[in-house]
């Protein structure tokens, strides 16, 4: 199972390994229960974590790099229910956050994704090759793939920007559904060639040649 293969879906809890595209959706499996299903890309929006940014005071992060904090501290992971240990874990992992952006929300979800993520065992690292794009906008991250489409996905932000910030584009929060959002691009379904296999490899077989009646002597 890898990590750009893993998805949050808008108003889905948990996370989400994707098996295949469809036109209008896609076939997932969840991580919590391994139950498999399909999702309607017009009902639901996916959140691929690998394009998932995180405000910092300076440039910011993919969420990779707050993941590998996360993992290099390597202590007790602060209660889900405890906002204040929260936001005082994160203070010490990842100092840099820019903690008036990212609301204790989403500092919660990354805390739930990391533990589901640490459970399966798997691998938190960028794939050589960039996460598919999404739309959805929240407060808190943006994809970096989206940072030359600004103008198109302005109608879905939720609330005005820093002029220095590159604009937002999605995040934890909106990965649950909280944040308005577009809805994804639909994944072409992929079209597969006829085989002719058959056809070359075997050869006619001769008619069976009719049988003669006997004639009476």
């Amino acid at each position: 199972m890898e990590y750009n293969r893993i998805m949050a879906i808008t108003g889905l809890p948990g996370l989400f390994e994707l098996l295949s595209s469809k036109a209008d959706g896609a076939i997932v499996r969840s991580l919590e229960d391994k139950s498999t299903k399909f999702v309607s890309s017009r009902v639901h929006n996916f959140s691929h974590l690998e394009s998932i940014e995180v405000y910092t005071t300076r440039e910011n992060v993919n969420l990779v790099d707050v993941f590998t904090a996360m993992q290099s501290n390597g202590g007790a992971l602060p209660s889900e229910k405890d906002a204040n240990a929260i936001k005082a874990y994160f203070q010490k992992v990842y100092p840099d956050m820019d903690f008036e952006r990212v609301y204790s929300s989403d500092m919660k979800k990354m805390i739930k994704w990391f533990s589901v993520l640490k459970e399966n065992s798997i691998e938190i690292k960028l794939s050589e090759a960039p996460a598919e794009e999404s739309d959805e906008v929240s407060e808190v991250a943006e994809p970096a793939k989206e940072k030359k489409a600004k103008a198109e996905s302005a109608e879905a932000t939720t609330e005005e920007k820093p002029k220095k910030a590159a604009k937002p584009k999605k995040s934890a929060e909106a990965a649950e559904g909280e944040a308005e959002e577009k809805p994804a691009k639909k994944a072409a379904a992929k079209k597969t060639a006829a085989k002719d296999d058959d056809a070359e490899g075997g050869e006619e077989k001769p008619k069976k040649a009719a049988r003669k009646k006997k004639t009476e002597e």
